[in-house]
């Protein structure tokens, strides 16, 4: 399933917002886990790397199934029971991204 041109940037949105604050909590904990002092600026170099394709990877999903095929790709950064109600199926990351903008939605409704 295609994803409409009119709600692309959308979806890559909220995308970008889910998956880098997945990226950004796993890489904590890993450096939280095993780096020592010194090593802090390669970890932090090693995260802006992976981050800057992941969104580029992000930017090129034009419909559900690439989406699912990048969801699994980094399966790592989800935890237990997230993984597995949402990102197996295409119809689960239809749902996935629909929770990400129904949630998006809410928050921009508050600001009002």
């Amino acid at each position: 399933m295609n994803i409409n041109e009119t709600n692309k940037q959308a979806v890559h949105d909220v995308l970008i917002k889910d998956l880098q604050k997945r990226l950004y909590d796993r890489h904590k904990q890993y450096v939280l886990e095993n780096a020592t002092p010194g090593e802090l600026g390669e970890y932090d170099e090693d995260y802006d790397n992976t981050l800057s394709v992941l969104v580029n990877k992000i930017l090129h999903c034009s419909s559900i199934r690439d989406v699912n095929d990048l969801l699994l790709e980094y399966i790592d950064i989800f935890d237990g029971e997230k993984i597995y109600n949402h990102i197996f199926t295409q119809d689960g990351t239809m749902n996935y991204i629909l929770s990400l903008l129904v949630e998006n939605a809410e928050l921009n409704k508050c600001k009002c």
